[in-house]
């Protein structure tokens, strides 16, 4: 019997991040097998906002031309209070999730990755690689979401801080209003108000567990009423309400062996600055450089030092966002020095 050859790389999860590797790989001269059992392309309940890092990361790796709507900045509100400012490096770009995910799928088809629509069960690691559903590879990389069972399988998850946070998202049919993201602040949660087109907006709302909406009807239409000034604004919906949550994952380790735990399954805290994606992308090129040098220590020391401001600066945010004396401050704070706004965004996106 002739044996089989060894696949450089295989990525378990096939949604932005788990692509955007394999196309790191391929561009690295790598052979790479993705496995994704799920339909392409993928939705997903995301705020869909591009950070302007994350737009530099996707045109290095081929993935550009993506039709969406750009934002210049964030906007908070909250009743007739209204703090702004613009991201310094450029604009952000608003973008369908299945938009994205599908231009990831074709570049990476395009450079001869290999997607295979299969659920993986079965998978082992030794001192010089892995086995994935038969399939010997030097490396894994879980790039198996924010509940990732092989985190899970590792036993790298480590118990969380805080009581959960929630999110549901929501198209509308409506000319967007305003070229910033809006995040309408209320003392239960967040509705986030991104451009996707010049017909459509996307509204993800963000809260925590033990806050209760009011209302009658879905959670989403007794969220969205939390927010009656947004309401009054959007046309009818164009897409049904989609969950996701609890956000916040907490992680012992990246990194077990020949296995390198990439995106939402490397641990997260929360959505609230919406740098999922930006984070994603680059994780997998810290773990495309590690798997070069064959080294997981430097995958987890890069990953440390990338996560780090979003990790404190998010951080921060929620606890402002759990004490109300202090959420009632913030948004006079940032509408009284608009520059202290601009200096948190930079900080945020530096890259």
């Amino acid at each position: 019997m002739t044996p089989s050859i060894m696949t450089d790389v295989v990525v378990v999860g096939g949604g932005p991040t788990g692509l955007a590797a394999a196309i790191m790989a391929r561009l690295a001269g790598m052979s790479v097998i993705v496995f994704e059992p799920k339909t392409m392309p993928i939705d997903k309940a995301c705020g869909e906002g591009l950070m302007p890092p994350a737009l530099l990361v996707l045109e290095k790796i081929g993935v550009d031309k993506l039709e969406g709507h750009r934002f210049l900045g964030v906007r908070y509100v909250e009743g007739d209070r209204v703090a702004q400012a613009e991201f310094s490096m450029g604009p952000g770009l608003g973008v369908r999730r299945t938009v994205l995910h599908d231009a990831l799928t074709r570049r990476a088809l395009d450079l001869g990755v290999q997607i295979r629509p299969t659920r993986v069960r079965t998978w082992s690691q030794n001192q010089t690689g892995v086995v994935v559903e038969g399939e010997p590879a030097r490396w894994l990389l879980a790039a198996d979401g924010l509940h990732s069972p092989i985190r899970k399988a590792l036993g790298l998850q480590a118990k969380a801080r805080h009581p959960p946070r929630l999110g549901i998202r929501r198209h509308f049919s409506v000319r967007p209003w305003s070229d910033f993201v809006e995040i309408h602040w209320h003392r239960d949660a967040e509705a986030y108000v991104t451009p996707i087109s010049e017909d459509t907006v996307g509204v993800a709302i963000l809260y925590g567990s033990e806050a209760t909406a009011t209302g009658e009807g879905e959670p989403w239409d007794r969220w969205l009423s939390t927010f009656p000034a947004l309401q009054s604004r959007l046309g009818e919906p164009c897409s049904k309400p989609r969950g996701a949550g609890p956000f916040e994952q907490r992680v012992s380790s990246q990194t077990h062996g020949r296995v390198l735990l990439i995106g939402d399954a490397a641990g997260y805290v929360d959505p609230l600055t919406g740098e999922g994606v930006r984070l994603g992308l680059d994780s997998a090129q810290a773990a495309i450089d590690a798997i070069s040098q064959c080294s997981e220590a430097h995958y987890s020391k890069k990953w440390r030092a990338l996560t780090r401001r979003y990790r404190w600066l998010t951080g921060g945010l929620l606890f402002i966002r759990r004490h109300e004396p202090l959420r009632t401050r913030l948004l006079p704070l940032l509408e009284r020095w608009p520059k202290l706004f601009r200096v948190a965004l930079d900080a945020l996106n530096h890259c």
